[in-house]
């Protein structure tokens, strides 16, 4: 299983940093000082090896967007968290970065930790919205879905922003115009 892993922890690093077109199989082999038999052995293909990334990812994303809709403040508090939560303004979401490239999106394997991990944060947004209608935070004519796929677009597109305009700090002020909304529709 260590080998497992450190092919896993290689290529996570290699399809971040270079995205899945531009990382071979032997990239990750080198990086993780593992041969093509053992890769092949605990992973099947490049595709196997993408998937068990993306799990990986999905888990990480998934524990931290808990972490800010668990902790302590009022639903609309917590809302706010999730989207002032510090992320890597430049580099980007680590699945939606893999899942850039065309192969992706015909490959059923790749995209169900994105579909799963993406319906699940859109559902836990809805639900913190709920919430804050329901304790009187937002306006009671706000609709919970639309705020959720609102903040995800801004989560998911401020960092193509950042990157295009090579300042990190673009992911920042998307963050904060969907925050201004926020207070804006507050009750």
């Amino acid at each position: 299983m260590e080998t497992r892993k450190r092919l896993i922890t290689a290529a996570q690093k290699l399809l971040w940093e270079r995205g899945h077109a531009r990382t071979s199989p032997k990239d990750i082999q080198a990086a993780a000082s593992a041969g093509q038999g053992s890769m092949y052995h605990h992973l099947h293909s490049k595709e196997d090896l993408s998937v068990a990334v993306l799990e990986v990812a999905a888990r990480a994303m998934r524990h931290d967007a808990e972490a800010s809709f668990s902790g302590p403040g009022t639903a609309l508090e917590k809302l706010e968290g999730y989207l002032r939560r510090r992320r890597d303004g430049h580099h980007g979401c680590r699945i939606r970065q893999m899942t850039c490239f065309a192969g992706a999106l015909a490959s059923p394997a790749l995209m169900a930790p994105v579909t799963t991990t993406r319906n699940w944060l859109l559902e836990a947004v809805a639900d913190a919205a709920r919430r804050s209608i329901e304790n009187g935070e937002l306006r009671d004519d706000i609709d919970p879905t639309t705020l959720a796929y609102n903040a995800a677009t801004v989560v998911r597109g401020g960092c193509p922003l950042a990157r295009a305009h090579g300042n990190p700090s673009q992911f920042g002020a998307a963050v904060d115009g969907a925050v201004s909304t926020l207070e804006r529709v507050a009750a």
